[in-house]
């Protein structure tokens, strides 16, 4: 028999109120019959927002992503935008990873934003981060918000936080946001979706993405050496399949090889222990292709694309 803390119980009890939907109050009654640990684990703290945002395993809890704190958090985000840009019409874009749950997430985000009458420009389909931080820029936007876990494990997720700059966000930002956050209760979340402030991006913003990527290297397209130069590629399930390839090919990069069994977007990633290119073993199946089509350079990326091997 595990002992619950009285503090943690009172949470637990939270959020068995209306406040609350059906599904997740069923969900922590099905963790108090049968998994008493993983209903301390998910109740012991809040998920933290720091600096450049938070993330964590996706559940039922205050130490969970799910609607709820991501709810809290974005309710939190959209009053300390109105507190620092007053009488302006405040705009915000929205990208979301392979992860699952991401695209759901990034419409709760959406609806919580525009509820508080924040116009969002949200991606119809799933995006690098470089693109969202671009995007953010050439939308005139306040902020923007990427849904993911960066290289984490298949059961996580997060929620990443851009400002006007498109950096992530710095002390003391992070703190202001963080102090906002903490003073509100979860029944102050609106969650009443605008869709009127909620317009959908994708195929325009890719092509000014591609032009501006191309334009910024100042080069001869034409180039015999960078048409003959063996590329090999590995998206390892992830966002950067939506533009890599494609800005590649425009920049005169003809020699592409892509590993088709990493090139479908998949939140489990099955084919890899971790989608951090970073580590060797992540670049095995693109380092076999690479010798068989005698690759020069070998080019891997994480599930959102801010992270390069």
């Amino acid at each position: 028999m595990i002992h619950i803390e009285p503090q943690i119980l009172e949470k637990v009890n939270a959020w068995l109120t209306p406040t609350f939907d059906t599904d997740t109050q069923n969900k922590i009654k099905e963790l108090i019959a049968s998994n008493p640990k993983q209903l301390k684990e998910s109740f012991y703290k809040n998920l933290e927002f720091g600096t450049g945002g938070m993330r964590g395993a996706m559940g039922v809890g205050t130490n969970r992503m799910n609607k709820y704190t991501i709810g809290k958090n974005t309710q939190g985000l959209s009053n300390y935008l109105q507190q620092s840009f007053p009488n302006e019409q405040l705009r915000v874009a929205i990208a979301y990873d392979c992860r699952h749950n991401s695209k759901a997430f990034a419409k709760i985000v959406a609806d919580v934003f525009s509820a508080n009458n924040i116009k969002v420009y949200l991606f119809e389909d799933l995006r690098p981060t470089p693109e969202l931080s671009f995007a953010l820029k050439h939308l005139g936007c306040h902020c923007g918000i990427v849904l993911t876990a960066s290289h984490n494990p298949p059961e996580y997720n997060g929620y990443k936080v851009y400002w006007q700059d498109g950096g992530q966000i710095v002390p003391p930002q992070d703190k202001n946001i963080i102090k906002e956050i903490n003073t509100l209760d979860y029944s102050e979340i609106n969650f009443s979706s605008k869709e009127s402030l909620i317009q959908y991006i994708g195929e325009d913003i890719d092509e000014v993405f591609i032009n501006a990527s191309i334009k910024n290297g100042s080069f001869d397209t034409s180039d015999s050496a960078r048409k003959n130069l063996s590329i090999v590629f590995t998206s390892l399930h992830g966002t950067s399949i939506t533009i890599i390839p494609e800005t590649l090919k425009r920049a005169g990069y003809a020699n592409l090889h892509i590993v088709k069994e990493q090139e479908v977007p998949n939140g489990d990633f099955p084919t890899v222990d971790s989608p951090n290119p970073e580590e060797p073993a992540a670049l095995k199946m693109a380092l076999d292709l690479a010798e068989k089509v005698n690759g020069d350079i070998v080019v891997g990326t994480d599930p959102d694309s801010d992270r390069v091997g």
